[in-house]
């Protein structure tokens, strides 16, 4: 292939095997598509030159040695400025962190990418302690979506998502606490998956709590499985851990177009008349789930039943806002994103039985949805109602909106069900805008939405998603 950048890392490691190319030669393309976007679409933090390098020589010289370190050597990855990585300092877009470090340990997931011979390609953006559905911050400023720098890229791994759909790596690890990897996903025309709560550890643990999950943000379904094969393994330092995957994720893809004959799908267009969806997303939606019609699901319009879960989502978002900024300075305070100085006085506001009942409703929550699992093995929604609007801004202007949350009802209820939700690339609008189609499984059911995932990239669903690439 002439153009490396262009390449999942399922086909890099095929590549590798059979010698068309090395981990330099790779790492080299994606360290200057990721220094050509940078300008226009901000996707990075930092970028590693030197080490990133380094570490594609040495991978090299492991390949050539018939002696890889794991199932990605020399795979260039990306990791969300959330997550703590070794020799590099973690800002968590915001003043309020110091560089001084000292940056001496990885998280789980880091970690699992680092023992598995990946090459670290930088750190890419988020949003101020990754508040919020789209991303830009005070110490960082605002990251632009590859198909169109003016517009968004979501959030609030907007930097992964930027990244992947650009060319700078074909993995990236995002996390996820109300959308945040489907929503950027969604908008960048790339593949993410929100795994159950606990299937990925996760250190430190999130001041949102349990509503934070760490999940791949890839091209496709395969390259998904491939990096959670690998993320997925436990850590001593997450006490929530569910523990070793019980199968291999790309073994679960071997069915392909089969693994979905049968299967009983419900689809919600709009929550029951709830949400209001742009045409062209729903259209492109709608041509989603006729492919797994097409396949053999058993499709069905069906409505998981529950009322806009909102209020209970801002209590659960706002008090841990509010823990993440507890310590602060006044002097710190000051620099802060104005809408998470605002979020986290609501939030230290709200009473211990504020949080208690917001929790109730959670669970409440979960248990309506594992019923109607009992009836549905996915439920398939829109990613979001509408494409990529204004960067810059958290709300689509001149909407009347305030919060994020406004414009994501799609998402953050399956964080408070820590249920697995994967976006799908699955069309454009006539902008040329990405567009994504949700699916959700029930909880521990991970390797079922991936396996469906799979079959719809295999049915072509993401062949009318403009590339980013060039």
């Amino acid at each position: 292939m002439s153009d490396l950048t262009a390449l999942t890392a399922t086909r890099l490691v095929a590549g590798y095997t059979a010698g068309d190319f090395t981990p330099v030669e790779v790492t080299r393309a994606a360290l200057e598509r990721a220094e050509q976007t940078q300008e226009r679409v901000n996707a990075f933090v930092r970028i590693d030159h030197e080490a990133a390098l380094r570490q594609a020589e040495e991978s090299t010289e492991r390949l050539r040695r018939g002696e890889p370190r794991g199932a990605l050597e020399g795979v260039p990855v990306t990791v969300k400025d959330i997550l703590l990585q070794r020799g590099s300092p973690t800002f968590k877009g915001s003043y309020a962190v110091g560089a001084a470090g000292p940056w001496e340990e990885d998280a789980p997931s880091v970690a699992r990418l680092r023992e598995s011979g990946a090459v670290f390609l930088g750190k890419t953006t988020t949003p101020e302690f990754a508040w919020k559905g789209v991303t830009d911050s005070p110490r960082h400023g605002v990251t632009g979506n590859p198909h169109a720098p003016e517009r968004t890229a979501g959030g609030s791994s907007g930097g992964s998502a930027a990244a992947v759909a650009a060319g700078a790596g074909p993995l990236s690890l995002g996390t996820d606490g109300g959308g945040s990897v489907r929503i950027p996903a969604s908008f960048c025309g790339i593949y993410a998956l929100k795994p159950t709560y606990g299937r990925v550890p996760l250190y430190p643990a999130s001041a949102f709590g349990t509503l934070a999950h760490v999940g791949p943000m890839t091209r496709d379904a395969a390259d998904a499985a491939l990096l959670m094969d690998v993320i997925s393994a436990p850590d001593p330092r997450d006490w929530s851990h569910l523990g070793p995957a019980p199968h291999s994720f790309r073994e679960a893809l071997a069915a392909g177009a089969e693994g979905v004959r049968g299967l009983r799908v419900a689809y919600s267009p709009d929550f029951g008349g709830r949400v209001a969806v742009a045409a062209e997303v729903a259209a492109a939606v709608r041509r989603a789930v006729a492919l797994l019609e097409e396949l053999g699901a058993v499709v069905e319009e069906a409505d998981p039943g529950f009322a806009d879960p909102v209020a209970a989502f801002h209590t659960l978002w706002f008090t841990g806002a509010a823990r993440v900024t507890q310590q602060f300075t006044e002097e710190q305070r000051a620099r802060l994103d104005a809408g998470l100085r605002e979020i986290s006085e609501d939030g230290a506001a709200r009473s211990a039985l504020d949080y208690l009942a917001a929790v109730d409703e959670r669970m409440a929550l979960g248990g309506l949805m594992g019923a109607f699992h009992e009836r549905y093995d996915l439920l398939v929604t829109p990613t979001m109602p509408l494409t990529a609007f204004e960067a810059g801004t958290e709300v689509p202007r001149g909407s009347g909106m305030k919060r994020w949350t406004e414009w994501t009802p799609f998402s953050y209820p399956f964080n408070m069900t820590q249920q697995p939700a994967a976006s799908v690339p699955c069309g454009a609008d006539a902008a040329g805008l990405p567009v994504g189609v949700q699916l959700v499984g029930a909880r521990h059911s991970d390797a079922l939405v991936l396996s469906a995932s799979h079959a719809l990239f295999e049915a072509g669903v993401a062949a009318q998603v403009p590339s980013a690439l060039g």
